[in-house]
């Protein structure tokens, strides 16, 4: 597995205005993240859970296969008050074809990704898909995979591995 490499330093890439090549960069490498994490993602359907010991349940959820295209949602599980809340919660939009992620939606309640105001396209999409790469990046080393075996049935309430309540 090749390691990010943003142009610059992280930091630097935090605080320069983005390019729509760094841009590119950052979806070509959110591909190859997301691929480790399942590398049968064309062959995936329904509802998947990875589960390594010491971490939370990463689910993965397959919405939508084309020839060459996949939807795909992805979120941890925290126990809330009233229910269980997503966070982060991400819907993505593989391209196969030219090995890009597309954040079609992202949810997370940590970081301001907007940073309190309306930010040029380009440079919201720049700091979401550098969320996106850093929270892969993460459920790599922490050893999550989907394969045909992590398909959970809907039908059959599973145990989670879930966050205490915040």
């Amino acid at each position: 597995m090749r390691f990010p490499c943003y142009h610059r330093s992280l930091c630097a890439a935090l605080h320069e205005e983005p390019t729509v090549g760094w841009l590119m960069d950052l979806c070509d490498e959110n591909y190859r993240q997301l691929i480790n994490l399942a590398p049968g993602l064309r062959r995936l359907t329904g509802h998947h859970i990875s589960r390594q010991e010491g971490c939370m349940d990463l689910h993965l959820e397959i919405r939508e296969q084309t020839p060459y295209t996949t939807l795909v949602h992805i979120t941890y599980f925290f126990s809330g008050p009233e229910q269980r809340q997503r966070d982060p919660d991400a819907l993505l939009r593989v391209y196969h074809d030219s090995r890009q992620v597309e954040v079609i939606d992202l949810r997370q309640h940590i970081l301001p990704l907007n940073g309190g105001r309306l930010l040029p396209t380009l440079v919201q999409k720049w700091r979401i898909n550098l969320f996106l790469s850093k929270w892969l990046s993460y459920c790599n080393d922490q050893g999550h995979r989907f394969n045909t075996g992590s398909m959970q049935d809907p039908e059959r309430p599973e145990r989670l591995n879930l966050a205490g309540s915040w």
